[in-house]
């Protein structure tokens, strides 16, 4: 469960606000905007402290309720700034185009994609075969992760593959660009969690009751919490 103790603001008021931000393209001076035409004064950054403290917390609550993806992955990277410098969101989905993992690193290179395939394999099992673009260095990531294999994981590099990725990259683009790049690294990864989260419970990725519930009721489902009233 979420400590949400010592916060002066009722638990409500914090999931409004921060699945606001991670759900829709808004600015956090738009949120406080937005809570105070609902009479809630609440200033943006404080809106910022939330959503880096608790979106990684209720994203990794929710992993225990993720629906098991496909075994044929289809990856790729995105460019995210961080302090106006490119950083790399490593992200896959699987042939029908279920979120299987991500991971913001600092550097593109075969440790960063290394660490990405291990991060997506701890949590989803090892796929049969992935698709990828003509990266030297996700092809060598991967080929190293073959070499402890008995059955090694098929890779296929053509373009149309990963058409699926690509497109589904704009989603979280959609999300950032309002944001006006993120001050720190740690700010970036923390959020960007939410809003891959909240990518997912759009794409029904997650097995919760009800299933006919909202994206707004799985949200505080998974938070550990009754719908805010």
């Amino acid at each position: 469960m979420i400590s949400f103790k010592g916060m002066r603001f009722p638990i409500d008021v914090i999931l409004v606000c921060i699945r606001w931000y991670a759900a829709y393209p808004l600015s956090y001076r738009h949120i406080e905007e937005m809570m105070g035409e609902r009479g809630v004064s609440v200033d943006h950054s404080t809106i910022n402290r939330w959503a880096i403290r608790f979106l990684p917390m209720i994203e990794k609550l929710s992993r225990k309720h993720k629906r098991q993806v496909g075994t044929s992955w289809r990856m790729d990277e995105t460019y995210i700034k961080v302090k106006g410098t490119w950083k790399y969101l490593y992200r896959a989905v699987d042939k029908e185009g279920k979120t299987v993992d991500f991971l913001l690193t600092a550097q593109r290179d075969m440790a960063a994609a290394r660490r990405f395939f291990e991060k997506a394999m701890r949590e989803n099992g090892a796929p049969t075969k992935i698709g990828m673009d003509k990266s030297g260095a996700n092809r060598a990531a991967i080929d190293e992760i073959n070499g402890g294999k008995a059955v090694p994981i098929t890779v296929r590099q053509v373009k149309y593959l990963n058409n699926i990725v690509e497109q589904d990259h704009r989603a979280i683009k959609r999300l950032t660009k309002p944001m006006l790049g993120f001050k720190s690294f740690r700010a970036a990864s923390n959020v960007l969690a939410g809003v891959e989260l909240m990518h997912m419970i759009r794409k029904g990725q997650f097995a919760i009751n009800p299933t006919d519930s909202s994206v707004a009721e799985q949200f505080y489902a998974l938070a550990g919490l009754v719908r805010p009233a």
